[in-house]
């Protein structure tokens, strides 16, 4: 079909369809209409939502992860909306140097979020914003002594009608199942990025030994504004930022999860194991909770060390359905040396 639609060789100068060189009027048919199927059952498809999480302290002395879920993020806070679909929001804080940055952002992002006054028209405009002035917010309520010397990461998704946009600042991740293939919804921010080293030498900063500035594991994140030179402070540029990298995709069909884990999560499981480990257990009960217990669980016995985080946003109701693999054809052919010798070997055994 698509070389139909291209091909100017089957338009004649008439501008009529050669019927010498097109496809029988059946086939086109038949064809186009499978393809606006298939194009209705991805376009026609609207998500239905449920969540599930768990989390774990690891092998670490405190726990310092935290997360959030929330259905409906205008009722939450009071706000009605025009649409008639709520907006969902998800959350992964992975804390570093204690908890308290990773429990602020979890208690005020959502709210900053809301009260935005572009809130819902500009939404990517408006989280990453929000995510800006949480940063400035936690420096001025916390003093040196106490809260102001942790940090956290953070990775939220949203999801409002048939859109989800993921907003990172750091290295929890994202990982949507689409068809049972993992696609990653979010880059690690961490050292070794090429992309994020560049950013860093250009604001005056460094990477030593694989740490920003000889001191964070991170290249992005809220808080940590204890630490010297690493923040923008008046005129005073500084290389870790709050700002958060954002992907916005529309769901279809083919989209079955999204797996949004701390660190620790992914330092024992990939992209692809992780949604088949989703998929084969959603298959078995289809109880995202417990799955998510499955999955914590089994990080432990992989010896996790970190704290673990993971929250799974179902889009069906349903379990994903079994992979259907297409085997590929195999043509076997003979060369001409092999099938001499094999006349040879018949003619000498008649």
């Amino acid at each position: 079909m698509e070389n139909f639609d291209q091909d100017s060789s089957l338009i004649s100068s008439s501008g009529g369809i050669s019927v010498a060189n097109s496809y029988p009027l059946e086939s086109i048919c038949e064809d186009r209409v499978v393809t606006e199927r298939k194009q209705n059952l991805l376009t026609d498809f609207f998500p239905t939502l449920r969540s599930g999480e768990w989390s774990d302290i690891g092998g670490r002395p405190y726990m310092e992860d935290t997360h959030i879920c929330i259905s409906d993020l205008a009722k939450k806070f009071g706000y009605s909306l025009l649409s008639e679909h709520a907006i969902s929001f998800y959350g992964v804080f992975d804390g570093h140097g204690g908890k308290t940055a990773a429990h602020f952002v979890r208690e005020h992002l959502p709210r900053v979020i809301v009260e935005d006054a572009d809130f819902p028209v500009k939404l990517e405009k408006v989280v990453t914003r929000s995510f800006i002035e949480i940063d400035a917010a936690f420096e001025k309520s916390c003093s040196l002594e106490s809260g102001r010397s942790s940090g956290t990461t953070a990775l939220t998704a949203m999801i409002f009608g048939r859109s989800l946009l993921v907003a990172n600042a750091g290295d929890c991740r994202a990982v949507l199942s689409r068809g049972g293939a993992a696609k990653e919804m979010s880059e690690d921010h961490r050292p070794c990025c090429v992309k994020e080293r560049t950013r860093i030498e250009s604001l005056g900063g460094f990477i030593d030994d694989g740490y920003l500035n000889g001191q964070l594991a991170v290249t992005r994140a809220l808080g940590d504004w204890h630490l010297e030179g690493m923040k923008t402070k008046g005129d005073r540029s500084g290389p870790l930022i709050a700002e958060p990298e954002l992907k916005l995709v529309t769901l279809t069909k083919e989209d079955e999860f999204l797996i949004i884990g701390s660190d620790g999560i992914w330092d024992v499981y990939s992209n692809q194991n992780a949604v088949d480990f989703v998929r084969k257990r959603l298959q078995e009960h289809n109880d995202l909770k417990r799955c998510c217990r499955e999955m914590v669980g089994e990080a432990l016995k992989r010896g996790a060390t970190d704290n673990l985080t993971v929250v799974i946003v179902s889009f069906h109701s349903e379990p994903p359905p079994p992979v259907v693999v297409q085997r590929a054809r195999v043509r076997r052919s003979i060369s001409a040396e092999g099938l001499q010798n094999l006349k040879c070997l018949l003619g000498g055994s008649a």
